[in-house]
């Protein structure tokens, strides 16, 4: 009689209630960031900058390219299937840049964080290491997210390290993902953070920013 071997895989279970995004802002410690609204449209404008947009399958290059891309993004928040901030400074009240959840999976309980572009003069600063913080802490902690997940052209070297340096981990590259504003055919780099790993992910990201021990 033969022997059938079985793999004792590693079992999780969680609860199936799916997640529910709010429309609500969330804090760190010295940003603050806030649901995307018309009103912030003057302040996002005066941040338009053509090297930011390097890397982004759609570019803003002017206000009219503003006033689109707040259109969209408040159509994905009225839709439920995306949620853009403008990201904050406390000490000094001014916008720097914006971030966003998309590609929400409720049942699943799991998010994406992308859509994250920064004024040049706060790129490589705590800002982007602090506000995937903030954000990582309400998608696992508040949401009860599985798992969350970035993405990126696979071109992109300093956005690609930029994200493996807050503890994400790579899950592969899918081919011809996206197609460019210039035509350009975009192979994405996906990575990931999975809840069993978030409480060491946590601390690392903590002493990046030299903040003190934190407790989930």
């Amino acid at each position: 009689m033969k022997e059938t071997f079985v793999v004792e895989w590693d079992k999780q279970y969680t609860s199936l209630k799916p997640i529910k995004l709010e429309y609500s802002s969330i804090e760190g410690q010295r940003l603050i960031l806030e649901p995307l609204e018309l009103s912030h449209r003057n302040e996002l404008c005066e941040l338009i900058d053509p090297k930011i947009w390097l890397w982004y399958t759609i570019p803003i290059y002017n206000s009219e390219d503003m006033d689109s891309y707040i259109k969209r993004h408040l159509a994905d928040q009225e839709s439920g299937s995306g949620l853009t901030y403008v990201v904050r400074l406390k000490d000094t009240d001014k916008i720097v840049g914006s971030s966003r959840f998309c590609n929400i999976d409720k049942a699943n309980k799991r998010v994406e964080i992308g859509s994250t572009w920064y004024s040049p003069k706060w790129q490589r600063t705590f800002v982007n290491t602090e506000c995937k913080l903030v954000m990582l802490t309400y998608a696992f902690e508040h949401l009860g997210c599985i798992c969350v997940q970035f993405q990126t052209d696979s071109l992109n070297e300093k956005s690609r390290a930029a994200i493996q340096r807050i503890g994400a981990k790579p899950d592969g590259i899918l081919r011809n993902h996206r197609i460019c504003h210039d035509g350009r055919i975009r192979h994405s780099a996906f990575y990931s953070i999975t809840e069993a790993e978030w409480p060491k992910v946590k601390q690392h990201i903590a002493n990046l920013l030299s903040y003190p021990i934190l407790q989930s």
